[in-house]
Formats: structure tokens, sequence, C-alpha cells
């Protein structure tokens, strides 16, 4: 950063920049953690003598065993993208209307959880349901390794309810299928030929006031030979939308690349393929007791609503540490 010049390429100084940002907040980190390892020698035998400062002792063990666990997740980032922001699009599976419901539920429960880590989220597109929620919806996450961290998501969701659409009021299993993408800022790692691709325009759905459903403003792109789709509304120009989709379909390109190559190596193992019975990751439980269990980890929380209201970092923790073979 301090060779003459190098302000002259805005885009490189910026990405520089940031990437010492990190650096040095880790390294920040990790100095004020081990000073405070340091520390607790010498507190605890002056808690021996004077039980007052016992409360102060405990308080500095959890905050480093606290501090200490999130390093220690930090470690298992180590893939090509896991540092950066991330793509995150949930579609409805089996079950009809109540799987659209459950989609725009599992779509609540992913946002509210990007929320909570301090992400910036953006919806880019919703398609909602003939009678309640979504059909599929896409939105994107900035912030630090949030690719890695949403990675733990990728999956089929199963929900078990007693259904509010059944007039009987029967219990009912839906199903929601969770994809994640690295977002791939640099337009030459992914080469696509505007032969493979075909473009569609439609009327945009939602808010967005008088400009909606009067232009065909909203762009759908399909990628012919691997059959990805994409689409794009939140703008209100179709050139925006364009190119917005366009780095959606870079991103989902670059994570079927990164897939195959985890494939080839094995380092995946069963991983869902359909958003149907027989390949959930997770299971929500609703009726006729409530329990939320992850299918690969079995870690399990009672207090479903919480789950559901975006508490999900014991379930992310325990499958990047099962991926990470511990």
């Amino acid at each position: 950063m301090g060779e003459a010049g190098f302000w002259d390429d805005q885009e490189r100084a910026a990405k520089t920049s940031a990437e010492h940002a990190r650096a040095t907040k880790k390294l920040e980190t990790y100095a004020s953690l081990a000073r405070d390892v340091e520390d607790l020698d010498p507190l605890a035998e002056m808690a021996a003598e004077e039980p007052d400062l016992e409360a102060e002792l405990l308080e500095q063990i959890a905050s480093v065993e606290e501090r200490l666990a999130a390093l220690e997740l930090e470690r298992l980032f180590s893939g090509k993208y896991d540092a950066g922001d991330a793509l995150v699009t949930i579609n409805a599976g089996a079950g009809g209307t109540d799987a659209q419901d459950w989609a725009e539920m599992v779509l609540r429960m992913e946002m509210r959880w990007a929320e909570k880590r301090g992400f910036e989220v953006e919806l880019l597109e919703a398609s909602p349901g003939e009678e309640a929620g979504i059909k599929s919806a896409t939105f994107r996450v900035r912030g630090e390794n949030a690719y890695g961290l949403y990675s733990a998501e990728k999956g089929v969701h199963r929900l078990v309810r007693l259904s509010p659409f059944d007039s009987a009021n029967r219990r009912q299993t839906s199903f929601a299928g969770v994809e994640v993408s690295p977002v791939v800022e640099g337009v030459g790692e992914i080469v696509i030929d505007d032969d493979d691709l075909q473009v569609d325009t439609y009327r945009a759905s939602g808010a967005g006031g008088q400009h909606v459903n009067k232009t065909d403003s909203a762009v759908r792109i399909t990628h012919k030979p691997t059959g990805i789709v994409v689409q794009c509304q939140n703008e209100r120009s179709q050139s925006s939308n364009r190119l917005t989709a366009m780095g959606m379909l870079r991103s989902k390109l670059a994570e079927l690349e990164e897939r195959k190559r985890r494939e080839e190596i094995a380092q995946e193992r069963g991983e869902a393929q359909d958003v149907n019975f027989g390949s959930q990751i997770r299971s929500y439980v609703l009726h006729p007791y409530t329990m939320v269990k992850d299918h690969r980890t079995s870690f399990e929380m009672g207090d479903a609503s919480r789950v559901l209201d975006g508490d999900l970092d014991g379930f992310v923790r325990a499958e990047l540490l099962r991926a990470a073979g511990r």
C-alpha cells in the first residue's frame, strides 16, 4: 500500500485495502485474546486469595472461551470463495401452497440470521406463490465469510406442522431447497458465451409503485448448457437487472465448478439433490412436538420459534466442524 502509484488503480487499491483491514482485524483479535489468556493465571491466583474476584475470573474465562470459539470457526474457511459474499436462493419444493408458505418462512429465517450477524442483505428477486408464500427468491449477503457460513445451509429443509391451508387442519410435510453460490467479482474468472444464453424479459411484480407491471424491466436468463436459470427484478431499468442477473449467473456457475471439484476429491457425502422426501438436511417439527434437528450432525434445538427467527449459529457451527472432519 505504500508503493508509489498504489492508488492509481482504484479497484485494485480498494480490494487490497479491504484485505489489509481484514488481516489487521484478525491480528488485533488474536493479540487481544493472547493478552487475556496470559492474564488468567495471575487473576486466578488473586481470586484464590480474594473470593470477591471470583466473579471477574469466571467472566474473563467465559469471554476467552467465546472469542476462542469464534477464531476456531474462522479457521474452517479455507475455500477459494469462503471469505466473500454469497447469493442465497430459496425454492419451494413438494407440498403445494404449504411448501410455498414454508419457502417464505425459510427466506425470512435465512435473512434474519444474516442481519443478526451484522451482514448486509439485499433481496434481488422473489416470485410469489399462487395463494401464499413464494415459489422462489434470491438474496445477496455481504459480509466477511458470508459464503463460508451459508455453505452450511445448502440443502433441503423439511417442515412438519398442522397445515393452516387445510380445512381439516391435518398434519402436512413441506419442503424448501436452499442453494448457495459465491459472489464472483472478477468477470474474467467465469467465461460465458452469449450464444449459450436465453434472455427473457417480463413485468416486475411486488412493490415498486407506478413502475410495476408497466414495463418489461425484469430479466430472466437461462444458461442453456447447464440449465441454470437466474432472474432479477429489484432495479427499475432492464439493463441494471440484466447486469445483476449476469453476476448471479457467474456466481452459480462458480458454485457448479466448486461442486464438481469437491465431488472429484470426495469431500462431499450425500448432498441433497431433490427437494422432496428423503433428501433433507434438517427437519423442523412443529406438531405434535416442537424440535429442529440437523440430520448431518444430530444438533438439535427444542425452541423452534427461536430457530425460525434466525438463531442458526449452533447448526452452522456443528455442520462446519463436521465438514472439516472434526
